[in-house]
């Protein structure tokens, strides 16, 4: 830490970045605590309006609904009622402190799988036993238990695109409950914690992907002293902090200390570097302070984080704020004001609020955030809210279409639209237009405007006689045969025909060119302002029996038509594509890199390479790259083109060289997943979109979170994952690499290192290797269960795993279960001893693992728990198996043994047969014997 002056500041300016809070309060669904321990007697709902004072409840109505049989169990209409001057309100049992406004008999709220919805609307049309309904709906919350499960149809009525949530009884010590909390923009969820009815909810905001300036003091007067405190700084590798002035010099530049395990990191400046009259910028590089001198110009490389601000005079020059922040305003900073921002990815974009107290140290106490979960439509609206997606993944695309329906009626055609979400999402500004190949022009224009996809991201329009009912109804035999096309637009300012002459492009999102047999050259100028350098699609009336359409099988790109192929109707279900071809034995995934893992400034390209047989053709294959849901990361579902080269590797990214790249707006999240994928594209877009456990098409994955949805969705099967560890590469880009061949599914094959792309993999090697000798303590709670002999643990295979990842916890060097192969673990006591020779990438990390290893070195003879004589010695992940070997011979010898002294003493006790004992002059009989 650095730190400048001493003297009392003659005003202080405390920054916080927290959430972006700028909109119209709105009344919320706060807290529930459905499970109590015992009676139930201390169950209750708590109501919170965002405005934080007295609100009236006139208009609201809140429902109970039971999850067998999705209706409602209990209605209170809360007409006459008002929050308390706080902003909260209480319904609960009549043992709970605070009182409750609405009080309920013991018991009343139910465990799960239920649900509690609020609505605005007239309270006549909420009733006990009706079924579930998003009319009106102003906020919900779905929940369960651990032993329930279910809940599902409630999930899709009322929060759609959200799982459950689960009050677990074993998450706490006493009782629980489930806390709304904000995570960053409009991502609300829920939380466990211990409840807090009547009191602000204790909501803990994830850690960040990647560093963040998280508080500031800044001081003036002549006599001020500051500090910036920072998060998500462990394993970013070297970050310097630097203060710069309007015209973007540097007047401090400062090494950031992130080689511990705190959470936090703060740099404590000795110096006013704000004063009230001036312009600056705190910022956050990757790199070290040697390379950012002070005095230097402005480093016109993208910052990782930066706070900009400007005092009452002065401005900062416009080259400062484009390279730092392009586009934001900075923060206006006064004696009595205080800035609050929720930075999105990138962005580093706030709004200006009253002060809240300091937390130097602690996590930031930001004011309650002024957001609605939902956006409700006007009271008694009778169309349920839009629940925009939190994030965008995409656009909308045309996922099938069905033209030529059998019949004249042509009663079952329909265009089904999806957008990559899979949620449920709002259709404003979006218009389908028909275009006929004769004259080139639209021959129908649709605003879908007003309208909503379903739970799942799905969107009908077609033939009122279609079942499922579409969600809007053409006449029969208004979409034509073809030559024709339809395309799909965001055109928010009017119909794209009356904004543009001819085929209008202006906005396209989607089109589908299509024709009849015989008719290819037809709609030419279609395809060719549409879908241009492609042939129109034939909707092969013979190809199957019944009926057909066009489906989407083959990947999200816009105005794709390889894309599509002739296959069963499925409207508003998954597209029943033709089976792919069958999956090529042993391609996996062999390195994956992502732009941020580096620890310095410097850009790196994010890839995914595979491996398998020389010439292996990769069809039938999707790459999927999962982000972990509550950060909002992009998604990817990249079905695999061409084959591998001739010396096996196949690389998809945005690098130099790649086989495929990854479509614009998508890449591999820093935090979540990668999987390949077998089956046809709509089924592992479900993968990708909900998260759908199905581990049957999962051919290899490798996890980098510790979200444990994610590694069910993608099949890890051990339920382990592993990090990238920026520290383990000496400076530069950081990937996970394979290094053992070619178990799918196995994180223990994995480690940290350079990129190498079609190269062969860095991995450990004995070049440089290092004598490991260990004692270790506990290792996890059960350990304690154990402490009179822990060998019984040494039978778990997953302790070699544990043990490197304890190891990795103070080195954060790359250490994994790898890394402990061919090694002896033994028992001595309660404590493990490890032994062996460790091998590493380079001196660089031989280093750190030798810094690591030190403060751990077994105590002198007699001197501690590990001086003990070596007992149970195990070997690496084999342990358990030759332990379980030589009893099991040791067994069997006793026993043979055994055999034989029974049919000794059998025999001796025996009578001798006098008819048939032969006598000789050599034997004295059986005496002598």
């Amino acid at each position: 830490m650095v730190r400048w002056g001493t003297g009392v500041p003659g005003w202080v300016l405390l920054v916080v970045l927290g959430g972006s809070l700028a909109e119209d309060p709105c009344l919320i669904i706060s807290e529930v605590n459905a499970d109590n321990p015992k009676l139930d007697t201390t169950e209750f709902v708590e109501l919170y309006h965002t405005g934080g004072q007295r609100a009236p409840l006139d208009g609201y109505t809140l429902v109970f609904y039971n999850g067998n049989g999705n209706v409602a169990y209990k209605v209170l209409d809360l007409k006459g009622h008002a929050t308390d001057e706080r902003g909260f309100f209480m319904v609960g049992s009549v043992d709970l402190r605070p009182k409750p406004s609405i009080l309920l008999p013991p018991n009343t709220v139910q465990n799960g799988p239920d649900a509690i919805a609020l609505y605005r609307s007239g309270a006549a049309r909420y009733a006990e036993r009706m079924n579930a309904t998003a009319v009106g709906l102003v906020d919900a919350v779905v929940y369960m238990t651990r032993w329930t499960g279910g809940a599902q149809v409630l999930a899709e009525v009322l929060t759609p695109g959200q799982r459950p949530f689960v009050e677990d009884e074993a998450g706490h010590e006493g009782d629980e409950s489930l806390e709304r909390c904000l995570l960053s923009g409009h991502d609300w969820t829920f939380q466990l914690a211990p409840p807090s009815p009547g009191q602000r909810n204790r909501c803990t905001p994830p850690p960040p992907a990647q560093p963040l300036i998280s508080e500031l003091r800044l001081g003036g007067g002549g006599q001020a002293h500051g500090w910036v405190e920072l998060t998500g700084v462990q394993g970013a590798g070297p970050l310097v902090l630097a203060v710069l002035d309007r015209a973007g010099v540097a007047t401090v530049s400062v090494d950031v200390d992130n080689a511990g395990d705190d959470a936090m990191v703060t740099v404590e400046i000795e110096k006013s570097f704000m004063t009230g009259d001036e312009a600056g910028a705190v910022v956050l590089y990757g790199g070290r302070a040697a390379d950012l001198l002070v005095g230097s110009s402005l480093n016109h490389s993208q910052p990782i984080d930066a706070f900009v601000f400007t005092g009452r005079g002065g401005e900062l020059i416009d080259d400062v704020m484009e390279t730092l922040v392009p586009g934001i305003p900075p923060y206006r900073l006064s004696p009595i004001r205080c800035g609050v921002g929720a930075p999105a990815p990138g962005t580093r974009k706030g709004v200006l609020l009253g002060c809240p107290p300091m937390t130097h140290g602690l996590p930031n106490n930001c004011p309650w955030p002024r957001t609605c979960p939902q956006s409700p439509g006007p009271p008694g609206s009778t169309d349920a809210p839009p629940h925009l997606p939190p994030w965008g993944r995409g656009d909308f695309v045309i996922n099938e279409l069905n033209a030529d329906s059998p019949g004249a009626a042509e009663d079952g055609e329909y265009v089904e639209l999806w957008h990559p979400s899979g949620r449920r999402v709002a259709l404003a500004g979006l218009w389908l237009l028909l275009f006929s190949a004769h004259d080139n022009r639209p021959y129908r224009e649709i605003s879908l405007s007003g309208h909503f996809t379903t739970a799942r991201g799905y969107f009908l329009l077609g033939s009122d006689r279609l079942v499922p009912a579409p969600s809007l109804r053409l006449p029969p035999n208004t979409i034509q045969n073809g030559p024709d096309a339809v395309a799909l637009y965001r055109s928010p300012d009017g119909p794209p025909s009356s904004l543009q002459a001819g085929v209008p492009t202006a906005g396209l999102l989607d089109a589908v060119v299509y024709r009849l047999r015989g008719s290819d050259k037809a709609a030419r100028t279609l395809s060719d302002a549409l879908t241009p350098g492609q042939l129109p699609l034939l909707e092969d009336a013979t190809a199957l029996p019944g009926d057909e359409g066009l489906s989407r099988c083959g990947g999200l790109h816009p105005a794709d038509l390889s894309a599509f192929a002739v296959a069963p109707p499925t409207p508003l279900r998954e597209n029943a594509c033709p089976l792919p071809p069958p999956p090529p034995e042993g391609v996996v995934i062999n390195e994956v890199s992502v732009a941020r893992w580096t620890n310095q400034s410097r850009p790196w390209g994010s890839f995914v390479e595979l491996v398998g047989p020389p010439r292996t053709p990769l069809k039938g294959l999707v790459l999927l790259a999962l982000g972990e849901e509550d950060r909002g990361a992009a998604i990817l579902a990249l079905p695999l083109t061409g084959s591998t080269d001739s010396g096996g590797f196949y690389l998809v990214g945005n690098v130099t060289g790649a086989d495929q790249s990854f479509p614009e707006g998508t890449t591999v999240p820093s935090r979540g997943g990668v999987a390949l994928c077998h089956d046809v594209f709509s089924v592992c877009r479900a993968v990708a979109t909900r998260g759908l456990a199905n581990v049957s098409v999962i051919r290899d994955s490798v996890v980098f979170s510790h979200h444990q949805a994610l590694l069910l969705s993608l099949g890890a099967g051990t339920g382990e994952q592993v990090l990238p560890a920026p520290r383990s590469v000496q400076a530069g880009p950081v990937s996970l690499s394979r290094c053992t061949c070619c178990q799918p599914r196995s994180p223990t094959s994995w480690t940290s290192s350079a990129p190498t792309p079609r190269t062969t993999n860095l991995c450990p090697s004995s070049a440089f290797s290092s004598s490991i000798d260990l004692c270790l303590g506990p290792l996890a709670s059960d350990w304690q269960d154990h402490s009179a002999n822990c060998s019984d643990l040494l039978l778990q295979g997953s302790r070699v795993a544990e043990v490197a990842g304890y190891l990795e916890q103070s080195c954060r060097c790359g250490i994994s279960a790898l890394y402990l192969q061919g090694f002896k673990l033994w028992c001595v006591s309660s404590w493990l001893r490890v032994k062996g020779s460790m091998m590493a990438l380079s001196d660089h990390q031989k280093t750190l693992i030798l810094q690591t290893s030190s403060s751990h070195l077994p105590p002198p003879h007699g001197e501690g728990s590990c001086s003990g004589p070596n007992a149970d010695p195990h070997t690496g992940t084999e342990s358990a198996l030759r332990l379980q070997v030589g009893l099991a011979l040791g067994l069997v010898g006793l026993l043979g043994l055994a055999a034989a002294l029974f049919a000794y003493l059998y025999k001796k006790r025996r009578p001798l047969n006098y008819h048939s004992m032969e006598l000789s002059e050599n034997r004295d009989g059986l005496s002598e014997l």
